[in-house]
């Protein structure tokens, strides 16, 4: 379809359009047809606002004349965001994309659908499009704040489906002690040392499975999975568990019994989806009817088992570029969000179903809420790498203050805060950071074995499970939380801007 030059007015500021067809003037912007944009944005000096594809990619803000913030190594980059295009010399972003003058207005463009909107910034032109067909795009120019609440509103009427999401309540977890390091006594020990503090999830990360892909208990676990959850039930708590249904190891059994379960590429051999516990990870085929039923059937066993807390891991992978799918009409990020949906299905509406590594906008709507950064780790950076994706702490706080406008639309997890000195090398500031970006966010967690902690901590972490702050946001990174103002901005603009 040829393209037109539209002129669009945003109060007293024009700009000037490459539209496939004529803009639509909305409450607070105007939306503009699917296809490829280009606006002649006329702020060659702007900061610009770039947000990551899944979980963990990077977000924030960079000056016009810095380097893109991406990640540069390729491998870490099929893990943590998209492969499927990557650009070490301009601005890139997914799904939306701000430029910021020095008045403190932004000018928006944000998709509406999916699949795989992409945006690209330089000093002239902001130009976005889809990987496939699309859908329409936001365009918006006024205050930040004011700008992103919109762009979020919009987004909850195109992907919401009206769905009241269910709300996760305070979670415990055990990754951050332990990491795959569990079994049954030690679970057991922590779950009765949470008694008279305010968790409202116990819930057990990666380590009980026999391997990822096989979602069977091991040796570790001798009474099996139920055992945990009933007890869990008997303390008054919500049992939760990780999985990664998505994706299989090459040793599991799924993997070697059932490969043609497995995305592949066109000479017919499995695709990596990303890497983790020490080598390539692969996906399954999602629009094969016989992977579906594979995690209808491990979502209804677990379900089955007690947990209606799903921490559902690595779930980008059903999404990556892969030559060949048993059904090749189908997008991206479609086959995540079906495949999203099918987990709701097999597992019932009232199963809360966390997504970590997830696409973010095709989990509006399908997922009650998601991470929206790397792991935390018990330490502040790394200054071995500058990879934005790397688990630190630091990392974590920018890339979850970056994406708190999605709020309304996704209950926001930035992991887990720290409140023991025991395995920890994070100061009394940093462990502060990370309980106001909690209250921020509006999603409290913690991994601090009760057992590791002393009066002092355990009374701070029982403070932080029941306070109940409401939170105003004031700036980009300023906060009012309950009356107490904090401002973020001094940890949040070493990556993000």
């Amino acid at each position: 379809m040829p393209e037109e030059v539209h002129l669009l007015q945003f109060g007293g500021r024009t700009v000037a359009a490459r539209l496939e067809s004529a803009p639509v003037p909305v409450d607070g912007g105007v939306l503009l047809p699917a296809g490829r944009v280009a606006l002649l944005h006329g702020l060659p000096d702007a900061e610009v606002y770039r947000h990551g594809w899944n979980s963990w990619s990077p977000s924030g803000w960079r000056a016009m004349d810095e380097p893109p913030l991406r990640i540069a190594s390729p491998f870490r980059r099929l893990t943590a965001d998209d492969t499927a295009w990557d650009d070490p010399h301009r601005h890139h972003s997914s799904a939306v994309a701000a430029l910021a003058g020095e008045d403190g207005s932004v000018l928006l463009v944000g998709a509406l659908g999916l699949d795989v909107p992409r945006l690209t910034v330089d000093r002239d032109t902001i130009t976005g499009w889809y990987e496939r067909d699309g859908a329409p795009w936001f365009a918006a120019y006024g205050p930040e704040l004011e700008v992103f609440q919109r762009y979020a509103r919009l987004l909850g009427r195109h992907l919401g489906g009206g769905r009241e999401r269910n709300r996760a309540g305070n979670v415990w977890c055990s990754w951050y002690a332990y990491h795959e390091d569990i079994d049954q006594e030690t679970l057991r020990a922590d779950l009765g040392g949470l008694a008279g503090l305010s968790f409202d999830v116990f819930q057990v990360d990666d380590g009980w499975e026999r391997v990822v892909g096989d979602w069977e208990p091991n040796a570790k676990f001798p009474a099996g999975m139920a055992d945990l959850a009933s007890r869990a039930a008997e303390a008054g708590l919500r049992a939760g568990i990780w999985l990664a249904p998505f994706i299989a190891r090459p040793e599991s059994r799924t993997a070697q019994d059932r490969p043609h379960l497995l995305l592949r590429d066109e000479s017919g051999q499995p695709v990596p989806a990303g890497y983790n516990w020490g080598g390539p990870y692969y996906a399954l085929d999602l629009t094969l009817p016989e992977a579906r039923e594979h995690v209808g059937d491990v979502i209804s066993t677990v379900v089955g088992w007690g947990y209606t807390y799903l921490k559902l891991d690595f779930v980008n992978a059903v999404a990556i570029t892969a030559s060949a799918r048993h059904d090749p009409s189908a997008g991206r990020e479609t086959v995540y969000r079906d495949a999203m949906r099918l987990i709701r299905e097999a597992a019932g509406e009232d199963v809360y179903v966390l997504g970590s590594g997830a696409p973010v906008l095709p989990s509006i709507g399908v997922c009650d809420g998601i991470r929206v950064g790397p792991d935390v780790a018990p330490f502040w950076t790394n200054y071995a790498t500058d990879d934005p994706s790397d688990a630190t702490a630091e990392n974590a706080l920018v890339a979850s203050v970056n994406r708190v406008w999605l709020r309304e639309v996704l209950d926001l997890d930035p992991d887990v805060v720290y409140f023991r000195t025991r395995r920890n090398l994070l100061s009394s500031r940093e462990r502060a950071l990370l309980t106001d970006l909690a209250h921020v966010c509006g999603f409290k967690a913690s991994s601090d074995p009760a057992a590791w902690l002393d009066a002092d901590e355990r009374a701070a972490l029982a403070d932080f499970l029941l306070a109940d702050k409401p939170v105003l946001q004031l700036g980009r990174y300023r906060f009012d939380i309950g009356g107490r103002e904090v401002d973020l901005t001094s940890a949040a603009r070493r990556i993000g801007g």
